[in-house]
């Protein structure tokens, strides 16, 4: 087995500090090593050797450029285990909002790093949570990500945007304004030298349908100042990394059962609770973003449409697509993202209209009830256009796996594959994973599967 080492040993072995080789390697300098799959650089005993012999002044011997071997590439994606179930899937900003049924970032980090090469173009058109965005990034590659959920825009621009000092300096004086409506809030819950009134917010709120319905009175308040207090932060990057924060606690908080049940449920919610769990989050999302922003370099950018893919939205040309599409009659996004959205300010019933694969559209009766069929002609619709934006000879890789409709499972890796075709997408590889048991993703009476395909195919 090839001996490795890690970027604290390396900068060791060279006599330099860690920071020191990271600028080296930001400045390419020195060779830029592989990573693990959890996103980590990894030298080989060669790689170590030529930082070391830079380290003392000797340059390293200049590497003639190969063009990748994709055949080779190929082959040693399908010698990965695939099933990653002991890997570590929350590190940099990867659980800075719950979202279900969202790929493990190890899958996108194989496929880029064996089917890309630094500086390309990576894009994921279904991009829900940012995963493929932030590998991207990682791996030194430039990210498009699109996106017609806009909470799913927000996080992936949240969790793919660095943020400079002044901007941190921005979220610890929202976060102590924040501490000072706790206080005012808890002052309120006590017996002596308060006026025994609840306390009040001047800041915006849903309707009192939504609020009445969905949340306690209490809670309405601590989350319409919350979001007064997030709106007045000047920086876009920090204003919206806050926002989503306030979108990831609001769900626990509300009587919705959980992101995986769009059902009523009474929940114990003390005054001061809401602002409390927002408190930690934003501790949590702080601290992630600071590791996230010290790790990219700002040579590479991430760029996020919150738009419909099937209105063809205009890109730039890009190099790889990785995505995990939405699996039809699995999930309804708008639905249980309703509350988030709302207090957000947009509006489920538009995202509703455009979302691909809804369990409400296929669960509907009727003749304009979806069917596979519909599933299809939308892919075709998509192939069409994005024969127009990835570039000739390369790859487009989807991560799905079965649903049932009607009592019948549809093979969607197939069904894809088919529409591919008749773009001109030649299926290059169909690789079969088990799915993590802990992942609450699917309504088990209408798409619960225990495996899933990587579907990677080729622009002929």
């Amino acid at each position: 087995m090839q001996q490795s080492f890690t970027t604290a040993q390396v900068a060791a072995m060279a006599g330099v500090h860690r920071d020191t080789l990271l600028r080296w390697l930001r400045e390419c300098s020195v060779p830029e090593p592989g990573r693990n799959r959890h996103g980590w650089r990894v030298f080989t005993a060669g790689e170590a050797a030529a930082i070391a012999a830079f380290a003392k002044g000797d340059e390293p011997d200049a590497a003639p450029e190969t063009p990748r071997d994709d055949e080779a590439a190929l082959s040693r994606l399908l010698k990965i285990e695939w099933d990653f179930a002991s890997a570590k899937t929350g590190y940099l900003t990867h659980s800075l909002h719950p979202y279900p049924a969202k790929f493990i970032p190890q899958i996108p980090n194989a496929l880029i790093q064996e089917l890309s090469s630094v500086g390309e173009t990576i894009a994921d058109i279904f991009c829900g949570s940012g995963t493929t965005l932030l590998e991207a990034l990682q791996l030194k590659r430039n990210a498009i990500g699109i996106d017609a959920n806009p909470l799913a825009a927000l996080i992936s621009r949240a969790k793919t945007t660095p943020l400079a000092d002044s901007e941190f300096e921005e979220l610890g004086a929202h976060r102590s304004a924040c501490e000072r409506i706790l206080e005012k809030v808890e002052s309120r819950t006590g017996d002596l030298f308060h006026d025994g009134q609840p306390f009040r917010s001047s800041g915006w709120r849903p309707t009192p349908k939504v609020c009445e319905f969905w949340f306690a009175p209490h809670v309405v308040e601590e989350l319409a100042e919350l979001r007064a207090l997030i709106d007045r932060i000047p920086g876009e990057a920090p204003r919206t990394l806050c926002a989503v924060t306030l979108a990831a606690i609001i769900v626990s908080v509300s009587k919705q059962d959980s992101d995986t049940r769009y059902v009523r449920r009474e929940k114990t919610i003390e005054p001061g609770d809401a602002v409390r769990r927002y408190l930690s989050h934003l501790d949590s999302a702080a601290l992630a973003a600071r590791e996230m922003s010290d790790l990219i370099e700002d040579r590479f950018s991430c760029r996020v449409l919150d738009a419909d893919i099937l209105e063809a939205p205009e890109t730039m040309p890009f190099d790889l697509v990785v995505t995990s599409p939405p699996y039809p009659n699995a999930y309804s996004y708008h639905l249980y993202h309703r509350t988030r959205l709302i207090w957000l300010g947009h509006d489920p019933e538009r995202f509703k209209k455009t979302e691909i694969g809804s369990h409400r559209k296929y669960s509907a009766r009727g003749r304009n009830r979806a069917t596979p069929e519909t599933f299809r002609g939308e892919f075709e619709r998509i192939f069409q256009w994005l024969r127009g934006r990835l570039r000739d000879r390369r790859y487009a890789c989807f991560v799905i796996g079965d649903s049932t409709i009607d009592r019948t499972r549809i093979d969607n890796a197939s069904l894809l594959a088919a529409a591919g075709a008749d773009a001109g997408f030649r299926e290059a590889a169909r690789i079969s994973r088990t799915i993590a048991p802990t992942r609450k993703a699917f309504n088990p009476r209408i798409g619960g599967i225990k495996t899933e395909n990587i579907l990677i195919l080729r622009k002929m």
